[in-house]
């Protein structure tokens, strides 16, 4: 049986998950999930995928690891998918009949990095699309404000189509078959620079210590998580689920991660259900 979540979502972070996009809970994994977390990540980052790569690295070594859809080959990444309360989680800020498994993805830079995300939303690049749709970014080290990923509240309802960044140019090691994207003819604006004026979009972030969760929705412009201080390292574990109105879809801007052959695949066509084993439903809401 999964377990239980540590404490009712209230209805205040609800309601904030809902009005911005995005929200923190603090002390919601108790220490037993953070250590099942880590010892999976160091599994993951000794045998990566063939989808990992390094992001970044610089002049000194300090490199930006990125690796997803490792847990059907990760039992501690399995075991949190289906015996946690992450499922639970996803579908109350949802407020979902049900609740189906996307994809997981880690992001571990060395300590000292530099490297920042850039501005995106997810949505775009994803084989899903719907509203319904929740990312939990867990942190499994300490994580400064400064440090820690950093959303645009409220930016999960506008309509505007942005020219989003293609993360498969994030290859300094030159590895083939990286998924692309390309909005050209599809973006009707660049995406703004944040960071020259973060007051003006009410940039929010937080301090945090394993065990705190943010939990946001994938149209949610959303960044940062670098500049670490020397003495400082991130590693990032985050799940990906998908609530009532989810479907498949085929973008022809590409998709990063393309889950598009193996989708087809599965029996899955654009506007099904995300369902089979690949995407498993954890959670409904007749189980509360």
């Amino acid at each position: 049986m999964p377990s239980k979540l540590p404490r009712e979502v209230s209805t205040e972070e609800i309601d904030s998950y809902h009005r911005d996009g995005v929200v923190l809970l603090k002390d919601i994994f108790n220490p037993e999930w953070i250590e099942v977390l880590s010892r999976g990540l160091t599994k993951n980052c000794e045998n990566p995928t063939h989808r990992a790569r390094t992001w970044d690295r610089d002049k000194q070594g300090r490199t930006m690891f990125w690796d997803s859809q490792a847990w059907q080959d990760i039992d501690e990444y399995k075991n949190f998918i289906f015996n946690s309360h992450a499922g639970e989680l996803a579908g109350k800020l949802l407020k979902a009949k049900e609740i189906n498994f996307f994809f997981d993805a880690v992001f571990v830079r060395s300590t000292g990095t530099q490297f920042s995300t850039p501005w995106h939303q997810d949505e775009p690049y994803w084989t899903i699309e719907g509203y319904d749709t929740c990312t939990i970014w867990m942190p499994l080290v300490p994580v400064k404000k400064k440090n820690a990923l950093a959303f645009v509240p409220g930016s999960h309802l506008s309509d505007q189509v942005f020219d989003q960044y293609n993360f498969g140019t994030l290859n300094p090691d030159g590895k083939s078959d990286v998924d692309q994207v390309d909005f050209t003819g599809i973006a009707q604006e660049s995406i703004p620079d944040i960071d020259a004026d973060p007051d003006r979009y009410n940039v929010v972030s937080w301090d945090m210590q394993p065990g705190d969760c943010i939990a946001f929705n994938s149209r949610i412009l959303h960044g940062g998580s670098g500049k670490l201080d020397e003495d400082q390292e991130l590693k990032v574990f985050t799940s990906k689920w998908l609530g009532d109105d989810a479907r498949v879809k085929f973008r022809e801007c590409g998709m990063d991660p393309d889950h598009s052959d193996i989708m087809t695949q599965y029996g899955l066509k654009p506007g099904d259900r995300p369902g089979t084993d690949l995407y498993p439903k954890i959670w409904t809401s007749h189980q509360q």
